[in-house]
């Protein structure tokens, strides 16, 4: 993984996430969690687990994010979150430019192929100090891998930019893959490194915005957010793990024909 990714203090979960759960998590977020730098979340519940503490998102035990006890300053017990303000446009999730892009609408199929995407995504990983496969999950969650996606709101592309974001960031056409996902890398990158490499505030920011992010001090009482978080942190752990489970099957295969990795 890359150092951003092994820096992180946003641990990988350690199984693989029922689809349920990661879809649906936070409808009844039992507990507030108060950080240190003084960034808010919420979680179902919590536990102390091999010297660290465990947030767990939904009310199974296999979708959570990690922290170290010290990274916390209170966890208090909370009443169900609200509901996202209803809009004409979205009926479930937040009004921010950078709303949920769960529903998108594609002008034609223009999903390229596994091999183009993935050089795409590892060019703009490497780029940003990214992990691929945190790209990879993200560019999942928004689009499916639809070059020509746009959201109800206005979203467009792989990585789903807005266009004052697009233009912010120097992207002139969304709907050219390379422009796209660099892009968004660049985003997530910003991201990142103004929450100090929290993923799941970084995913909240991209999902709903800044703005709501610093509105309540941490990811947003959004059920369509929070299921965006748990949604890209779920995949993710699925392919981090697939490709661990890859990796050892290599070395046990070099190590049965004789010659160990080195």
């Amino acid at each position: 993984m890359s150092k951003r990714m092994m820096r992180g203090s946003f641990v990988i979960a350690a199984g693989m996430m029922a689809a349920l759960a990661a879809l649906a998590p936070f409808a009844h977020a039992a507990e507030r969690i108060t950080l240190r730098n003084g960034f808010e979340m919420r979680c179902d519940h919590h536990a102390e687990i091999e010297g660290r503490t465990r947030l767990y998102l939904s009310a199974g035990e296999d979708s959570y994010i990690e922290f170290q006890p010290e990274e916390i300053a209170e966890i208090e017990k909370q009443p169900d979150p609200p509901a996202a303000p209803k809009t004409a446009e979205n009926s479930s999730g937040p009004t921010s430019a950078a709303s949920p892009k769960a529903s998108t609408i594609s002008r034609r199929d223009a999903k390229l192929s596994p091999a183009d995407l993935g050089e795409m995504l590892t060019q703009a990983g490497h780029a940003h100090n990214l992990d691929v496969d945190l790209l990879a999950s993200l560019v999942k969650a928004e689009s499916n891998g639809d070059a020509r996606a746009v959201s109800r709101a206005g979203a467009r592309g792989l990585t789903q930019l807005m266009p004052a974001t697009a233009k912010d960031l120097g992207v002139t056409d969304s709907f050219k893959p390379e422009e796209n996902v660099r892009g968004g890398a660049t985003y997530l990158d910003e991201l990142l490194t103004h929450y100090h490499d929290n993923l799941a505030l970084a995913l909240a920011a991209y999902n709903a915005g800044p703005e709501a992010v610093a509105k309540y001090h941490g990811i947003p009482p959004y059920r369509e957010t929070q299921a965006y978080v748990a949604r890209v942190i779920h995949e993710f752990n699925r392919r981090v793990l697939a490709r661990e489970a890859q990796a050892k099957r290599a070395a046990q295969a070099a190590v049965h024909q004789g010659n160990p990795p080195r």
